[in-house]
């Protein structure tokens, strides 16, 4: 079994792709330890010491490391743990664990139904020419709302945290979604 890595924007993680599906649907982002407990997989790619997220998408597993750490000697370890999980088929949640949504977040914003078409458009476009760009570099994105001009994001995997991220929201996001739909003004992380 081969498993290919590839670099993000993001210079803390890696994104591995074993060749195979990782997640039949949606994604599940571990920001600790203690969230990673739901998974023997991620539960061992903490254990690993220098570990600070995982991201399972759709065919791919982005592994973020804690600041200064030497991917060089990380690397095969996370390779080790992925090899093994994989060719023994093993499952990826426990039972009873396989949450397979972004965990829901604290702050969300409530659409006017006014806004329905409008909402419609930035969620097709999200869905159809950013989310696959943004899986592309490791990480996913969720619509969070639309308020008064504002759609609020939220940045998972590698984006998380990504010091790019910011100019990737800023210079790319909000600028397709105002050239498509005129009513977007701004676009805000949460």
């Amino acid at each position: 079994m081969l498993i290919e890595t590839e670099t993000t924007p993001n210079p803390s993680t890696l994104k591995f792709l074993p060749g195979r599906a990782v997640m039949a649907s949606g994604t599940r982002d571990f920001a600790s330890a203690e969230a990673a407990a739901a998974s023997p997989l991620a539960e061992a790619l903490f254990d690993l010491g220098d570990v600070t997220g995982v991201f399972f998408g759709r065919d791919f597993i982005s592994v973020t490391a804690a600041p200064g750490t030497d991917w060089a000697r990380l690397k095969p370890d996370v390779l080790g743990l992925l090899l093994d999980h994989f060719s023994a088929d093993m499952p990826l949640f426990k039972q009873g664990g396989a949450d397979f949504s972004v965990p829901s977040e604290d702050e969300t914003f409530a659409s006017d139904p006014a806004d329905a078409e409008i909402v419609e458009q930035i969620q097709d476009l999200i869905a159809t020419r950013i989310r696959p760009a943004v899986q592309g570099d490791g990480g996913d994105i969720t619509y969070r709302g639309f308020e008064k001009g504002r759609v609020y994001l939220s940045m998972h995997g590698a984006c998380a945290g990504c010091p790019s991220s910011t100019a990737t929201l800023k210079n790319g996001i909000e600028q397709l979604l105002r050239y498509y739909v005129p009513e977007v003004t701004e676009v805000r992380a949460v």
